[in-house]
């Protein structure tokens, strides 16, 4: 209420020189809350202001309208006296007084006029409250003898407690103690039990372990050939088709069996270098479920060059996308076109920040910016230039491209440069796809 009055409306009044009549009763309302009262100096000074309440309130209460506006939220309600109360009933219940009136005379009376009015409630109120704070007190006093004798009473029910407490503990302290005793017996057996069938079921193991040292024995002398015919296929079958690459593995195999280094027959790459729970996560992603594919993934991070997939099914393609989203394996991938202006710019962040980056539709031809990033031109300091930029490399990184051109022609210096991997869909490897 009184915040919403306004300093220009308290102004204009203190500027009024022939005061309205709602104006001179409205600060004879002040006057009496404010218990001032007009002297023979107030008399006659404004027009219409027989009593002078109007000039006294001119020269005191709005003469700093601010300081009025804090008076009046500050006033002492608590204490208004008898004679205060009567006075402005008096005015406020007179059959003149008419609070709309005085609205459309001035915004401000209208606030003080609800403000005394408030006021004058509160009294009321005060009437009804006053003994029943009273009776409050007097009860107050009577409870604070009754909590004091009840906390004596307390004391002494909290030390037989306290001693009760004691005692419940050192019962517990015994009965846990009994128990961790029973504990420590009852271990014993089962580790005792335990034991007992330990040693009858390692007489049963024997065979097997010796069994099994065999076979690695086996295995580690099988380990070079293997390895050898791996790390071929790896290097060198990624354009091939899969009987191609087959016929390799034969070739290959005995070619070294020849040599005099045992190898492990009908080996593959796939058989040697394969994690099934790798290849799971893979066929996930959506790379087709024939060995041609999944020797290509294996061959894509095995090798220490980046691929260029030729990929007019888009298999490849859609593998790396869908691999790219699972955070376990990359911290998202960016893709763009060779003839994408933006090229080099996104290829600095992802290198900068571990991201994958895929180059769709590569054509015969690489950009010579990119060798850079073919070569793995990364100094001792950790940094790799691309163009004039020096980018710290993050060990993150992967880099791929596709090519939708079914038979391309690579020079022999781009085929030094990446493991180029066959993902085209051959009528072998589609009826293994769906044979899986």
């Amino acid at each position: 209420m009184l915040k919403e009055l306004n300093k220009g409306d308290l102004y204009e009044l203190q500027t009024m020189r022939v005061p309205t009549k709602n104006a001179i009763v409205v600060m004879e309302l002040s006057c009496h809350m404010f218990e001032l009262k007009p002297t023979k100096a107030n008399l006659g000074q404004a027009t219409n202001d027989t009593a002078g309440f109007f000039d006294l309130a001119k020269k005191t209460v709005l003469k700093d309208p601010t300081k009025f506006l804090a008076d009046m939220i500050k006033y002492d309600k608590e204490n208004i006296k008898e004679r205060t109360v009567k006075n402005v009933r008096a005015i406020l219940d007179a059959p003149t007084f008419s609070l709309e009136d005085i609205r459309n005379t001035n915004k401000a009376l209208e606030g003080i006029c609800k403000w005394a009015q408030a006021m004058m409630k509160y009294y009321d109120l005060l009437k009804i409250v006053n003994p029943m704070r009273e009776n409050v007190a007097k009860m107050t006093e009577e409870l604070t003898v009754v909590r004091a004798d009840l906390a004596q009473k307390m004391a002494k029910l909290r030390a037989v407690e306290e001693r009760l407490a004691e005692l419940e503990k050192n019962y517990n302290e015994q009965v846990a103690k009994e128990a961790e005793l029973q504990a420590k017996i009852d271990d014993c057996n089962v580790k005792l039990e335990r034991a007992e069938k330990i040693i009858s079921g390692l007489a049963g193991e024997k065979q097997r372990w010796t069994d099994t040292v065999a076979k690695l024995t086996n295995e580690f002398e099988l380990l070079v050939g293997n390895a050898l015919i791996a790390a071929g296929m790896i290097a060198y079958s990624g354009p091939f088709t899969a009987s191609f690459r087959a016929a390799l593995e034969l070739e290959w195999f005995e070619k070294i069996s020849s040599l005099g280094v045992k190898v492990q027959k009908n080996v593959t790459m796939k058989e040697i270098m394969e994690d099934p729970v790798q290849t799971k996560g893979w066929t996930a992603a959506s790379l087709p479920s024939d060995n041609l594919s999944i020797e290509n993934a294996i061959i894509m991070f095995k090798s220490r060059r980046w691929p260029l997939m030729i990929d007019p099914q888009s298999q490849a393609n859609k593998f790396i996308k869908n691999l790219a989203k699972d955070p376990e394996e990359a911290l998202g991938i960016d893709m763009c076109k060779m003839s994408d202006p933006t090229l080099l710019r996104n290829l600095e962040l992802a290198v900068q920040f571990g991201k994958w980056f895929l180059i769709e539709n590569v054509g015969e031809e690489l950009d010579p910016a990119l060798e850079p990033i073919l070569l793995k031109q990364v100094d001792k300091t950790g940094t790799l230039r691309l163009g004039d930029k020096s980018i710290p490399w993050n060990n993150s990184f992967k880099f791929f491209m596709t090519t939708t051109i079914p038979n391309p022609h690579y020079a022999p210096e781009t085929q030094v440069k990446v493991s180029i991997l066959n993902f085209a869909i051959t009528p072998f490897g589609l009826e293994e796809q769906m044979l899986n």
